[in-house]
C-alpha cells in the first residue's frame, strides 16, 4: 500500500527525506522506519523521524558531514540536518539477549530481518518517503487499521529479550487508545516481575510518558491489571479500596480520585513538557500518604499528616526512580503544599501574597484545580486565587526592601538570626499595608525589638 507525501515533511521530515534521498543517491537502500510511520498511517505528524539503511555506519559518516557515532556498536549514527538530529541504522539482527535488555551479539542484515527484531508490529513499517510506498512484512498495517497492540513473534520471547517491551506495551496501548491483544495481556501477566530487572533512568521515562500521554488514568490501570503498578509503584496500588469520607470525595476511594485526575491531567498541557511532567507526578503522588494515614473514629474518616507522610512516600519513590533533585523539589512541594489552598481565604493579607508568589505557583494552582475537580468539585479556592493574582501587581506580590542589614547595624543590631526575624516581621507588616516608608519601618523595629529592653548586646 502507499501513503500520501504530507505537509508534515516539510521542516523536520524535509530533512529526513533529504538523508533517504542521499543514501539511496549513494546506492544504497534507506526507508523511513517505526514510529514516525506508523503516525503518518495514522493521519499525525511524527515527533521524529529515524532511517534504516543497507548502509554501514562507516559510510553513513562519510556521506555527511556532521554525524555523532552514539550507537556505532549497534549500527547506529546521527546525522544532523542542521536543525534536527536523526537517527541512522543499519539493518542489523541480533543474537540472544542474555540480561533482558543488551542483545550478546549484533550483525548487519536485510530490510526484512531488521524489521523482525523489533517488538511491535505497529513499529515494524518501513516507508519509501519518495514514493509513500509502505512496505509491511509484519502485519503492522492491520494492526493498527484494528487498533492493536501485538508483538512481532512470540511475545514471551520479545519479553525475554528486553523486559521494558513490557512497558512500552501499555505505555503504546494508553497512548494511541489501542487495545493490548490478548496473548501479549497474558504474556505480561506471567513475567511482570522481570521488570523489576530494568534500570530506574528507563523504567523512569516510559512512566512518565504514559503520565504526560493523551490518556494516563487508561494507562495507570493498564498497569495496573497487567500486575505491572504492583512490581513498580506498589505505594501507588496500595491506593485501591482506600475509602474516604462521601461528604469531601462523592467520587469513591483514594484510587479513583488519583485516576479522575489523571484523566483530567490532559487540561493542564499548556505547561511546558518540563513543568507538565512535574505536575503529573504530583497528580499521582499528591495522596500516596493517605493509606498509612488513614484512621476512623466515631467522628469519621481521617487522615492526619497525610501530606507530611505522602511527602515522605513520594521522595522515597522519587530517589528509587532517580529522578534529578530539580524534578524531586517541585513534585514534592506540590504535594507538601497542596492542602493549604482549603484555607487561602482565612489567610492574612501578608500570608495570602506569600502563597501567591512561591514558585511555580501555576503548577499549585493546577494541581489545587485538579484535585477539586477529581472530587467535590467546588473551585470558590481556585476562583479567589486568580482573582488575587489578576487584583495584585508585581510590586504588591514583591514591595522593594524598606530595611536592610546594614540599616539594622546602623540601629546598633549586630549581624546574627535576629536580622532575618526582624526583616520578616518588616515584610510582613509592608505585605498587610501596615507600613510603606522606611521611616515607618524603623519606627516598627525600635518598638517591637529596641523598646524597653537590650537586643543583641544594644542597649
Amino acid at each position: 500500500m502507499t501513503v500520501a507525501i504530507p505537509d508534515s515533511l516539510e521542516g523536520m521530515g524535509q530533512g529526513a527525506f533529504h538523508i533517504v534521498r542521499t543514501l539511496r543517491s549513494a546506492g544504497h537502500e534507506a526507508f523511513f522506519v517505526g514510529g514516525c510511520v506508523r503516525d503518518l498511517l495514522r493521519g499525525e505528524a511524527p515527533e521524529d523521524y529515524d532511517i534504516v539503511t543497507s548502509a554501514h555506519p562507516e559510510l553513513v559518516m562519510a556521506l555527511f558531514p556532521r554525524t555523532y557515532p552514539v550507537g556505532i556498536s549497534f549500527g547506529v549514527i546521527l546525522v544532523s540536518d542542521g536543525n534536527h538530529a536523526h537517527e541512522v541504522a543499519t539493518y542489523r539482527k541480533e543474537a540472544e539477549y542474555e540480561d533482558g535488555r543488551h542483545p550478546s551479539q549484533v550483525s548487519f542484515a536485510t530490510a526484512r530481518e531488521d524489521v523482525y527484531r523489533r517488538d511491535f508490529t505497529i513499529n515494524g513499517l518501513l516507508m519509501d518517503p519518495e514514493t509513500g510506498e509502505i512496505v509491511d512484512y509484519v502485519g503492522g498495517v492491520a494492526d493498527i487499521e484494528k487498533r492493536v497492540i501485538r508483538t512481532i513473534g512470540n511475545p514471551e520471547e520479545r519479553f525475554a529479550e528486553d523486559h521494558l517491551r513490557m512497558l512500552r506495551a501499555v505505555r503504546f496501548a494508553a497512548n494511541l487508545d489501542f487495545l493490548i491483544d490478548a496473548d501479549i495481556l497474558g504474556a505480561i501477566k506471567r513475567h511482570a516481575a522481570d521488570i523489576a530487572r530494568v534500570s530506574a533512568e528507563r523504567v523512569r521515562e516510559e512512566l512518565t510518558r504514559i503520565l504526560t500521554g493523551p490518556c494516563p488514568h487508561q494507562g495507570m490501570e493498564s498497569l495496573q491489571a497487567t500486575g505491572l503498578l504492583s512490581q513498580l509503584l506498589p505505594e501507588i496500588e496500595g491506593l485501591r479500596g482506600v475509602s474516604q469520607p462521601p461528604r469531601f470525595h462523592p467520587e469513591g476511594d483514594v484510587w479513583e480520585h488519583t485516576m479522575i485526575m489523571l484523566a483530567l491531567l490532559p487540561r493542564e498541557r499548556g505547561h511546558d513538557q518540563e513543568a507538565y511532567g512535574r505536575l503529573a507526578w504530583a497528580a499521582l503522588l499528591h495522596d500516596v500518604g493517605k493509606p498509612v494515614t488513614r484512621t476512623e473514629n466515631e467522628t469519621g474518616v481521617h487522615f492526619y499528616d497525610h501530606v507530611k507522610k505522602g511527602a515522605e512516600i513520594a521522595a522515597a519513590i522519587m530517589r528509587r526512580l532517580k529522578f534529578s533533585k530539580a524534578d524531586m523539589g517541585v513534585v514534592l512541594a506540590l504535594i507538601e503544599n497542596h492542602m493549604r489552598f482549603m484555607h487561602v481565604q482565612d489567610m492574612r493579607p501578608n500570608t495570602v501574597k506569600k502563597f501567591l508568589r512561591m514558585p511555580d505557583f501555576d503548577l499549585h494552582l493546577a494541581l489545587h484545580r485538579l484535585d477539586c475537580l477529581g472530587s467535590h468539585g467546588h473551585l470558590d479556592n481556585d476562583v479567589f486565587c486568580r482573582g488575587k493574582l489578576k487584583e495584585l501587581t508585581t510590586e504588591d506580590l514583591h514591595p522593594p526592601r524598606l530595611l536592610t542589614g546594614h540599616d539594622l547595624q546602623e540601629l546598633g543590631f549586630q549581624p546574627g538570626p535576629l536580622f532575618r526575624e526582624i526583616l520578616n516581621k518588616i515584610e510582613d507588616a509592608q505585605l498587610n499595608g501596615e507600613i510603606a516608608t522606611t521611616e515607618e519601618a524603623k519606627q516598627l523595629v525600635i518598638s517591637r525589638f529596641l523598646s524597653g529592653s537590650a537586643a543583641n548586646g544594644h542597649e
